[in-house]
Formats: C-alpha cells, sequence, structure tokens
C-alpha cells in the first residue's frame, strides 16, 4: 500500500464526503488503485435490512469503480452504521455497541490497495466513548491526514487548533483542501492568505460552493479538476 490518509474536517457538515469523493475521483483518472473508507456513520435509513448511511454509499460507489473491489459490500466500506442523525458515541451507546479504538481495530480492515483514504466523522476531536476520541485512533495507526477547512467565519481558529493538535501528536498533515461548503465567505482571500502562510503543509485546492446536489456527479469532475495530488502521487 502506497499510501493510507485520513480525511479530517474542522467541524461536521464541512464537506468531507465530497472531498474525499473528490479525491478518490482524481485518483482513479490518474489509474490509481484506491478504496475509500468511511469507518464510522451516523444518520443512515434502513435498506433492505441494512442500515445505510449516504456518504457511505456515496464512497462505495466510487471505490467500486477502482479495479478489483467492483464486488466489495457496504459493511466493508462503512462497517459501524447508526440510525440517528447524533454524535456517534451517542449513537453507539443507544444501540448498545461498543465505540472504543480497540472495536474499531477489530472491525476495520485495511484492503490491499495502492491508496486509501478513509474519511472521518464530525471534527477531529470527534469522541468514540468517555475517554477516546477519534483521533486516537489516527494516532495509534500512524496514518497521514488531509485536513477539509469549511471556509466559513472562526475557520482560522479551527483549522490551527485541529492542526496543531494533528502535530502534537506526531502525525503528518499531508495537506489541506479549502472547501466554501457555506457559500461565499466575506473576506476570502485575506483568509485564505493567512491559512496559506500559517500551515506549513500544501493547500491541495480550494473548492468552489457547489450550488445544487442535483449535479453532484459534475461537481466531484470539477472539484477533482482543482485538486493538486502531485505531493501524493
Amino acid at each position: 500500500m502506497k499510501e493510507k490518509l485520513f480525511i479530517a474536517g474542522t467541524d461536521t457538515e464541512v464537506g468531507k464526503t465530497f472531498i474525499t469523493q473528490s479525491l478518490i475521483n482524481a485518483l482513479l483518472h490518474y489509474n490509481k488503485q484506491v478504496f475509500g473508507l468511511k469507518p464510522i456513520a451516523s444518520g443512515a435509513e434502513l435498506i433492505e435490512g441494512q442500515w445505510v448511511n449516504e456518504d457511505g454509499q456515496k464512497i462505495l460507489d466510487l471505490s467500486q469503480k477502482s479495479p478489483g473491489f467492483a464486488l466489495i459490500s457496504y459493511s466493508e466500506v462503512n462497517p459501524l452504521c447508526f440510525e440517528p442523525a447524533i454524535a456517534p458515541h451517542i449513537a453507539a451507546a443507544e444501540a448498545g455497541v461498543d465505540l472504543s479504538v480497540s472495536e474499531l481495530n477489530r472491525l476495520i480492515q485495511f484492503p490491499q490497495s495502492e491508496y486509501l483514504l478513509i474519511e472521518g466523522a464530525g471534527g477531529w476531536l470527534t469522541p468514540l466513548n468517555d475517554t477516546e476520541t477519534y483521533a486516537d485512533w489516527v494516532e495509534q495507526k500512524g496514518l497521514d491526514v488531509i485536513l477539509v477547512v469549511g471556509m466559513k467565519l472562526g475557520c482560522l481558529n479551527h483549522a490551527m487548533l485541529t492542526v496543531r493538535d494533528i502535530e502534537r501528536r506526531g502525525l503528518k498533515l499531508r495537506g489541506w483542501v479549502a472547501n466554501f461548503v457555506f457559500g461565499e465567505m466575506s473576506r476570502s482571500e485575506q483568509n485564505l492568505d493567512w491559512l496559506t502562510k500559517n500551515i506549513s503543509a500544501p493547500c491541495l485546492g480550494i473548492i468552489p460552493h457547489q450550488e445544487s446536489s442535483e449535479q453532484q456527479d459534475a461537481d466531484i469532475n470539477t472539484a477533482s479538476g482543482l485538486l493538486d495530488l502531485k505531493t501524493l502521487l
């Protein structure tokens, strides 16, 4: 396996799934074998007796386009899926499921692939339980990180708090993506300039606001074309 990358966000709803899809799509265009994982998801509907999260399904659909992964199942991409759209550790407790670093290690299988992209849940320090966070698992696995910065008022603080904790854990931040998921941002150029100067890792792309989910495939292709992956290839 060439690369194992964890896709983190500065907050929930900052477009981690969209950026993960765009990264997978871009790597596929380079004829790379790539597999996407979303180990934990909350907010699901029951489909043929299985809880399915919309974001997890999107990642599965793209992963199945990669050589060797056409027959993978949903549970291989998203082994921990909970019905209510709430904090995963609360959803897990209500479902009577042990959510912990050790349980993630037991359930999550890393397939043999050139690239493995693992989308997180919520922000960087999303709790797994009363004492452990998702970041603890990333640290134990020694995964490199790509950070999705949701461009909005307050994102500078959110981004730097996340970056500093990633660095404190001895993990490598491979790059960050500025995602205007919330629409236009006042003084966006000045904010982007500050982030570029203060985050030592390269900016992999600046993604404009996507107006409509109806053009999802076209939007992913557009976003993929805006990503600079030369440091990952």
